[in-house]
């Protein structure tokens, strides 16, 4: 076995971000010559793990044990080392929980490690050379990985998986983590229910003190729900209360790459722009003709949003009324 990945579950479902980095290792296994394996921790049902044959994964450790359904990242951590011990290269995600994940396990490999990989790998000259952006998206990095063991994180979303028809092999792996090794006890957990996680979502429609106000934001989330979106936020609305931290996107909040965001009286500072400039479409709504954002946009509507958004939505309801006709 020369490349792992870490396939990420939540309630027993393949995170759509583990897909990516399930592809990515399959894609670099194919320049390396080799086959790409992926480690499952936790609870999850045979037929969602034999979906992974699909995205170019041979086999599947798959440590069926329920301590797994709780992140930790120090045995997680522990546990992925220990299959990756005979692997050349290992891939995660980059998400919230691959930011702690990832660092722990290149320390255990002593591995050269490259956080938020944008696109396929080359291999020239028997070095892994990974692409990623940097100052905040505005150029490429090309990192050159000499180490004999490698860790790669991959941004989610950079990548768009191409599904085959493959099969994967599922084989029970018990690593040796002790209780002790979890040292996060969780009481309870209150999940957001019914809202598309942002870090996943293909499509996401943002608002900012454009709307004037906390009671506004029903327009938003009409909107949203027409599209099958999340909903996020400027910096400043999550500062005031207007709407959760969770929806706060920029530099210091999310960093999002939807196929299309949809930005609703946001003036476009840099901070803000830092977190979404690598949507694929991106449409600002505002009344300010020199808005910045107006420049970052490949839509723009100049307009009132209490004028504009209740068209929209109308003509989001009489499109999707026709199509479900």
């Amino acid at each position: 076995m020369s490349v792992l990945v870490f396939v990420e579950i939540a309630d027993g479902k393949i995170k759509k971000a583990a897909y990516e980095a399930a592809y990515y290792a399959s894609k670099t296994a194919e320049l390396t010559g080799t086959t790409a394996e992926a480690v499952v921790l936790g609870t999850a049902g045979a037929d969602e793990l034999a979906n992974l044959g699909n995205f170019g994964i041979a086999k599947i450790h798959h440590a069926n044990d329920a301590r797994f359904n709780t992140f930790d990242s120090k045995a997680f951590a522990k546990a992925i080392a220990e299959k990756a011990a005979v692997a050349d290269i290992v891939v995660l995600s980059f998400g919230p929980n691959g930011k702690l994940l990832a660092p722990r396990v290149a320390v255990r490999l002593k591995a050269g490690y490259v956080p938020g990989a944008a696109e396929l790998p080359t291999f020239e000259g028997g070095a892994l050379k990974v692409v990623k952006n940097v100052f905040s998206g505005k150029a490429k990095a090309f990192y050159q990985v000499a180490t004999a063991k490698k860790v790669v994180a991959v941004s989610p979303n950079s990548l768009s998986p191409v599904k085959g028809s493959g099969t994967a092999a599922v084989e029970a792996f018990a690593p040796a983590v002790s209780d002790a090794d979890f040292g996060t006890v969780v009481k309870s957990v209150d999940k957001l229910t019914g809202h598309i996680p942002l870090t996943e979502a293909d499509l996401v429609v943002s608002a900012g003190r454009g709307l004037k106000g906390p009671e506004n934001w029903g327009m938003i989330e009409e909107l949203a729900n027409e599209l099958g979106a999340a909903t996020a936020c400027s910096r400043a609305v999550a500062d005031v209360d207007w709407r959760p931290h969770h929806e706060h996107v920029g530099q210091t909040g999310f960093m999002v790459k939807p196929n299309l965001y949809i930005a609703v009286g946001i003036s476009g500072a840099i901070q803000h722009l830092a977190g979404v400039n690598q949507s694929k479409v991106i449409v600002v709504i505002n009344t300010d003709p020199e808005a910045p954002f107006f420049k970052a946009a490949d839509y723009g509507v100049l307009g009132d949003a209490f004028e504009v958004l209740p068209k929209l939505t109308e003509a989001m309801k009489k499109f999707n009324a026709a199509q479900n006709a």
